[in-house]
């Protein structure tokens, strides 16, 4: 089966692609209360209004429609039983998620037509625990996101958006997750992979962008691109990176510029105009196709650039990717010079006596002596591992 979703994405006029607003901001204009959530003890959990207040849900989807958005994102950003467990809810993980994709789809049917289609994507979310900082093993989140993933699957959702990712082994148990749901069913969904870069210039974990795109090169992903944490004037960098070298389309959903502490709230200053026009420079520059709002975003962010959309050609991007190795924070570009390339890392097996018993444990490893300290205590080595 042909995805409607892609078949718009790469139709022939390259169309910009606008995603919805934040769905947290919105809901708080609602001014809801304990009961809206079903009691004091699901207060927050936003996830959970689609069983207890479904209309405050289909209020925020309506308006993001209205204000012209092509995606809606469903209310499942940490609808995965781990975060969803903090409010005695981690059994509902499944239904709530493909409630949430009906819900979506219902309303997201009430605007599409054939000259302008309406798309649901299924959002799964950073959750609470990050398996690079031991909160949590990789098998464990790839189990929650594989519930989460079938119940957006089973729900309708014409994508899924793995967003606001701070931890490349998170995103990489979501997308595994994902492909064995694919396998399960018989078809996939197109995917979408938002990554979030802090304001030192990585990922929370300390990810520089090369190394997130070297890492997730070799997956299927459709797009790929940035959200939350900062405005576009801190993205710009990123996304010039990925429209030089990632072989996907490029996305950017940023947030209205970065919070601050107004009266104990988090208040965003970007405006509607300045979005339209930081995007704006992203598409016709850049070759950035699909946008969108992240925090602090409303309904007149999102119209100012569904307005603007239709005029904008997304500059031809002609990426070269260059393939590289990565650790959690830096790629390796497999670049050589007549030598042999030396991957490895140094050590010093005199350091203790557990370091050189479990150095001369080691298969398949090659020790070659580099020089002696300074101190004159012992010899430090390079260990050259064998790639196969």
């Amino acid at each position: 089966m042909t995805s409607s979703f892609l078949a718009r994405l790469h139709s022939p006029q390259r169309p910009v692609i606008v995603f919805d607003g934040a769905m947290g901001t919105s809901l708080q204009t609602q001014q809801l209360t304990a009961d809206d959530f079903g009691g004091q003890q699901y207060e927050g959990c936003n996830e959970y209004l689609v069983h207890t207040k479904p209309e405050a849900v289909s209020k925020v989807h309506r308006d993001y429609l209205a204000a012209g958005a092509d995606v809606i994102e469903t209310d499942t950003f940490g609808g995965t039983a781990l975060v969803l467990g903090e409010y005695d809810l981690a059994d509902r993980a499944y239904s709530l998620n493909k409630a949430a994709a009906e819900l979506a789809k219902q309303v997201a049917a009430e605007f599409s037509t054939p000259e302008k289609p309406r798309f649901v994507a299924g959002s799964m979310g950073p959750g609470t625990k990050l398996p690079t900082l031991g909160h949590i093993d990789f098998e464990a989140l790839k189990n929650a996101y594989g519930e989460q993933v079938e119940g957006l699957y089973d729900g309708g959702a014409d994508l899924l958006i793995v967003e606001t990712c701070q931890d490349v082994l998170q995103i990489k148990a979501a997308l595994n997750a994902i492909q064995e749901v694919f396998d399960q069913k018989g078809q996939r969904l197109p995917v979408m992979v938002s990554v979030t870069m802090e304001v030192m210039g990585t990922m929370l974990v300390g990810t520089e962008i090369s190394a997130v795109l070297a890492i997730l090169e070799p997956y299927p992903l459709d797009i790929l691109g940035l959200n939350c944490a900062t405005g576009p004037d801190k993205m710009k960098e990123h996304i010039k990176y990925l429209s030089e070298h990632s072989p996907f389309v490029v996305s950017c959903i940023p947030n209205a510029g970065l919070p601050e502490n107004v009266g104990g709230a988090a208040h965003y200053r970007l405006t509607p105009l300045e979005l339209k026009m930081a995007l704006m420079h992203f598409v016709e520059d850049l070759g950035v196709q699909v946008i969108g709002g992240c925090c602090g975003t409303r309904p007149d962010h999102i119209q100012q650039l569904a307005e603007i959309a239709p005029t904008l050609t997304p500059k031809l991007r002609q990426p070269r990717y260059d393939r590289a190795a990565a650790s959690i924070y830096l790629a390796q570009p497999y670049e050589q010079d007549n030598s042999f390339l030396i991957v490895g890392e140094r050590l010093n097996a005199s350091g203790s006596k557990n370091a050189g018993r479990c150095s001369m444990r080691r298969i398949g490893t090659v020790w070659c002596p580099w020089q002696r300290p300074r101190c004159g205590k012992g010899p430090t080595f390079w260990m050259l591992t064998s790639i196969t």
